[in-house]
């Protein structure tokens, strides 16, 4: 992987368009000799996984400013983190991010492998992110491959063939650019190529440094790459959502099973979420209603319908699963997007009891 043209080229567009990140070593830092802390990146990567970066930022902000090194994040409350990351998604994220804290806290001295092979083993940690940590805070000549960098070398080399069955040739291309020196600068300035000049839409090419080796530009067809297979329709589920409150205010809630969606997340009790009739059963005795209020959320396989329903408890009110939160103890916040919109449409019929 010697150092070609296009690595040159693009390491000076870098050097003076690199974008400002807050878990990001700028070129001129990194030249200075300030080394990129390897907690951080590793923080972003897992955060950034199908999340855009202006979502993950103030996230970013709020868990380093929490925990300001792996070391404090593997000691902290599991119902923390987990709350702390309520509306970002994809939940099973951070619940690897303690177990991948913890396992580096105890079993490596609180301090990241530095190499592919060894990050592979930890907990939440994949090739993509083994490569960019590895890249990125140690520098390794590693390929870093995300779908900015897919957009990009399908067009610079006119891939015509479709994703995701692209996949293995755009990362053979990917790495055949990827130079010996600064790798890790090249690793974040392909990724800031294809996320601010080469963007899915109406790419800027005419400012892009790559432009006079792009074939599909030279083609006339950059806007039409990268093709992508046809995705199957999702399917669409439905369920129900039992929210209550008891005449003192606490709040009807549980943990989800670490397992599946949500996994670890506070939640409302309710029924499954399944392609076929639900069967309405609600989790303790009282008088439900229906406000006729639904929540319509999207996850990566599926569209859910839920069904919220409402009641006021006895303040005696006993339970088998699940607990009663005092309003004061009770954050919205830290409730998962699709929860905090039945709250959203629940709370209002309440407050009018």
């Amino acid at each position: 992987m010697c150092e070609t043209p296009q690595a040159t080229d693009l390491l000076a567009w870098y050097d003076t368009n690199a974008r400002d990140m807050p878990w990001r070593t700028s070129p001129a830092d990194r030249k200075a000799g300030v080394r990129p802390d390897p907690y951080r990146i590793w923080m972003s990567e897992i955060m950034l996984q199908q999340t855009t970066v202006a979502a993950v930022r103030s996230y970013f902000l709020r868990f380093t400013a929490l925990w300001p090194t792996v070391n404090d994040l593997a000691q902290a409350d599991d119902a923390a983190v987990m709350g702390e990351w309520a509306g970002l998604g994809y939940y099973a994220r951070a619940r690897n991010l303690l177990k991948c804290a913890r396992t580096i806290a105890q079993d490596h001295d609180g301090v990241f492998p530095d190499t592919h092979a060894e990050l592979l083993k930890l907990p939440g940690i994949g090739p993509y992110t083994a490569s960019a940590i590895a890249s990125i805070a140690y520098d390794h000549p590693e390929t870093v491959v995300d779908g900015n960098v897919e957009r990009v070398m399908s067009r610079l080399f006119a891939v015509q063939t479709p994703l995701p069955a692209a996949k293995p040739e755009l990362t053979a291309l990917a790495a055949d650019l990827t130079p010996q020196h600064r790798p890790g600068d090249y690793a974040q300035a392909v990724m800031d190529l294809g996320a601010t000049i080469c963007t899915p839409r109406n790419p800027a090419c005419g400012i892009c440094p790559w432009i006079s080796a792009c074939k599909a530009r030279a083609e006339g067809i950059a806007s039409d790459l990268p093709r992508k297979s046809p995705k199957k329709a999702k399917p669409i589920r439905t369920g129900i959502a039992y929210i209550a409150r008891r005449e003192d205010g606490a709040w009807l809630l549980e943990t989800r099973p670490d397992k599946g969606l949500l996994g670890g997340m506070l939640g409302w009790p309710g029924t499954e979420w399944s392609e076929h009739a639900v069967d309405e059963t609600p989790p303790i005795d009282g008088n439900w209603r229906n406000p006729g209020a639904e929540v319509r959320h999207t996850f990566t396989h599926f569209h859910l319908i839920l069904s919220v329903r409402v009641a006021t408890l006895p303040t005696d009110t006993t339970i088998s699963h699940g607990r009663f939160v005092p309003h004061a103890d009770f954050r919205p916040s830290d409730l998962p997007t699709v929860m905090r919109k039945a709250f959203d449409l629940a709370s209002p019929v309440l407050a009018s009891d």
